[in-house]
């Protein structure tokens, strides 16, 4: 998403060279250099303990399964935003959380973070934002996931091993 207003004064920006950055938005008003600004979201892959089962949820009235996902907050780092949204979410505590990968969503501006987390509970107390949630196999993931999405994207790709197709 491309930046045309100053955030801070709310001036036209223009294209000025950076010697280090090159081609940057410029305020000619506050005399600064303006870069990107963009969401930041956190989607978790949500594993039992055994590391044999994998919750995918329902949301929004949509009938395809899709992962837990969330927003960061501002002063947040993105493992408590994880843990906090499938607190919020699922009502389950996660008892350990790893980094998986990374990706620019265009659509809504958003960088997405996946994670993949475990918890303790087998059974989940959802928010009002889950329609419905089911535990499913391994194999089962993969097929109920929701086909061409981001979600199936970083599904796929922690299940075969960190290969990502972008």
């Amino acid at each position: 998403m491309e930046m045309n207003y100053c955030m801070q004064c709310g001036t036209k920006l223009v294209i000025r060279h950076h010697e280090t950055e090159g081609e940057v938005p410029y305020c000619e008003s506050c005399g600064e250099f303006r870069y990107p600004v963009f969401n930041t979201a956190v989607s978790m892959i949500v594993m039992d303990e055994a590391r044999e089962r994998i919750i995918l949820i329902q949301q929004y009235g949509k009938p395809s399964y899709v992962l837990v996902a969330g927003y960061v907050d501002k002063g947040e780092d993105a493992e408590t935003a994880a843990a906090r949204e499938v607190k919020e979410e699922l009502g389950m505590t996660v008892s350990s959380i790893h980094f998986n990968r990374s990706h620019y969503y265009a659509r809504s501006n958003t960088l997405m973070l996946n994670f993949t987390v475990t918890v303790k509970e087998s059974e989940a107390h959802p928010n009002w934002e889950v329609d419905s949630w089911r535990w499913f196999t391994i194999g089962e993931s993969r097929q109920n996931i929701r086909t061409h999405s981001l979600a199936e994207i970083f599904l796929n790709g922690y299940l075969d091993g960190g290969v990502y197709p972008f």
